[in-house]
């Protein structure tokens, strides 16, 4: 599904994540970005995972992710870049994970996020189901709360807003790597050939 087609039916939590990508220079199982886009790892090769809770494709994705990203070497840096699309559930779901970041439960909640989103229908999106479902994970209420509302999770937020902005993400799960190159299930035929081809561009990137 494509980003428009987010923003029409996204009300259900349900919206399929895309794969389709904008149109760049094509590589074998890779794009390259027209222009190099600035990253946050200096002196590593960073790469940025975008994708948002309700979509499938990034929940199927994601157990992989996790292994692989496991195995990363230490000059290789990883983050995930929820993306919003200027739809205010994705803005929801995508504060909700900035506030995890911030609480530091985000390492252990990350996939039982997906799980509660697409699974379960919980409106995470919202400010009182996301505190009642994070207490209820064991998440201090009041340390959600100042971070939910902090502006540490404003000034995230609108970062990573700046980031798929930037990259002009148009469909997820979307692998970026070193301001460079783009990856995903569609380019590379599955979600495996995708961490394999980025496993290379991390070579080539280290050149």
């Amino acid at each position: 599904m494509q980003r428009r087609d987010v923003l029409k039916q996204f009300s259900a939590l349900a919206a399929l994540g895309s794969l389709g990508l904008p149109a760049l220079a094509q590589g074998s199982g890779f794009e390259t970005l027209p222009q190099p886009l600035p990253t946050d790892a200096k002196g590593k090769v960073e790469i940025l995972e975008f994708f948002h809770y309700g979509c499938p494709h990034c929940k199927a994705f994601d157990p992989l992710l996790e292994i692989w990203v496991k195995k990363l070497p230490a000059d290789v840096a990883f983050q995930r870049v929820p993306v919003t699309w200027g739809n205010p559930q994705l803005t929801g779901l995508a504060k909700l994970h900035l506030t995890l970041a911030a609480t530091g439960d985000l390492g252990r909640l990350h996939g039982q996020v997906f799980d509660a989103v697409q699974t379960d229908k919980l409106p995470l999106h919202t400010e009182a189901a996301a505190q009642e479902w994070a207490v209820k994970k064991g998440v201090d209420a009041k340390k959600f709360a100042d971070a939910y509302k902090s502006f540490g999770v404003q000034v995230a937020l609108q970062r990573v807003q700046k980031v798929e902005r930037d990259y002009k993400i148009q469909g997820v799960p979307t692998l970026a790597v070193d301001g460079k190159y783009i990856t995903s299930g569609s380019i590379a035929g599955t979600h495996e050939n995708a961490l394999k081809v980025a496993d290379q561009l991390i070579a080539k990137s280290r050149k």
